[in-house]
């Protein structure tokens, strides 16, 4: 089969390029029987990316274009035109690893990672909320294969009218594998002026639940000397303290130290597709306070103490459980982190491949 992948998300730095990246670089790894077209549209300088995709193995050539997104964006999500087999040749399988789809004659696959900007609605823009359900109806109606992170997801895609016979779970996996060393975590303290042990968040958001982490994170500061680190710009009115320090972006090495140093992560968002921070915090041994609703506990398992997010006396309740339960946890995360991989995502996906 002649496999096209669009990896234009991998140019920018977020949750769904890391997917793109470990995904393309996985099946390259696994699958040496069909043929992958890795293809994307940008005006952004591509030669660091696509030298360190070449370095891949595998059966794969990289397409690159030069179309800004918000074109891309118009001539595919919107006008529906200019099908893909006119810029890149002949495919069998499409697959966007966003759930941006131009229109192609292929057995076409996208992957939804979350749907929470229709799901919270007013946690959202508007502009971003109208968007997702412009391409949702799309998406629904055109696409053969629908993969998404979690039974969480799926449900809430079933809720918006998708059949459930397209619909395949494929779970993802932590970006990081194991502690940051004692010197990594020093250099990260000192860059961002962290000088107390800390509460870790990463996100900052109302759908992150960043204001009620904050309240039950000053409840537990007056009980013990714990300051917050919250991975992410300033949000509204709250700024950077004594007690709580936000990093803005930071680097996944510096990511790895932020968990490695941490007392515990308390990720309660409103909702999340997955939750690949969790799996992040456990391979760094760092206890998890996770939120009881969405895909969270799907992610979390046994390993971690599950709260109520709308409630900032039950998080701040579960972020004295985990301080006071850290070996048992780290322990059950540490084993809870091996059931997930980005070669068993990748087998999984192959196998959705395979159904065209």
């Amino acid at each position: 089969m002649k496999i096209g992948i669009d990896i234009s998300p991998v140019i920018y730095e977020s949750g769904v390029s890391w997917y793109t990246w470990h995904l393309v670089k996985n099946l390259l790894k696994i699958d040496k029987k069909n043929e992958y077209l890795l293809f994307g549209g940008s005006l952004r300088r591509t030669s660091d990316l696509i030298e360190k995709i070449q370095k891949f193995e595998g059966n794969f050539r990289i397409s690159f274009f030069p179309i800004p997104p918000t074109l891309a964006d118009f001539l595919w999500n919107r006008l529906h035109l200019l099908n893909i087999e006119s810029v890149v040749g002949g495919l069998d399988v499409l697959h966007s690893s966003d759930w941006s789809q131009p229109p192609s004659n292929a057995f076409k696959v996208t992957t939804v990672h979350d749907l929470s900007a229709i799901t919270y609605p007013e946690l959202t823009d508007v502009k971003v909320v109208e968007n997702t359900k412009r391409r949702l109806k799309w998406v629904l109606k055109e696409v053969d294969r629908i993969i998404v992170p979690s039974y969480s997801t799926k449900k809430d895609l079933q809720n918006f009218g998708a059949d459930d016979q397209k619909i395949r779970v494929i779970p993802e996996a932590s970006n990081i594998t194991g502690p940051a060393k004692n010197q990594k975590v020093v250099e990260f303290k000192k860059k961002y002026g962290i000088k107390r042990d800390y509460i870790l968040s990463v996100g900052v958001s109302s759908r992150k639940n960043t204001r009620r982490i904050l309240e039950a994170c000053r409840k537990i500061s007056k009980e013990h000397d714990l300051g917050s680190v919250m991975i992410g710009e300033k949000w509204l009115d709250i700024d950077s303290d004594e007690n709580v320090i936000f990093t803005g972006h930071i680097t996944n090495e510096e990511l790895q130290a932020a968990y490695t140093g941490a007392k515990v992560l308390v990720y309660a968002s409103i909702c999340e597709g997955f939750g690949i921070p969790i799996l992040e915090a456990y391979a760094c041994r760092c206890p998890v306070v996770t939120s009881n609703a969405s895909s969270m506990p799907e992610v979390a398992g046994d390993a971690a103490i599950l709260v109520d997010p709308f409630n900032s006396d039950s998080i701040a309740e579960g972020i004295k459980k985990a301080m006071q339960n850290k070996k048992v946890l780290v322990k059950k995360g540490i084993v809870r982190s091996q059931k997930f991989s980005w070669e068993e995502t990748a087998r999984a996906t192959l196998r959705v491949y395979e159904e065209s």
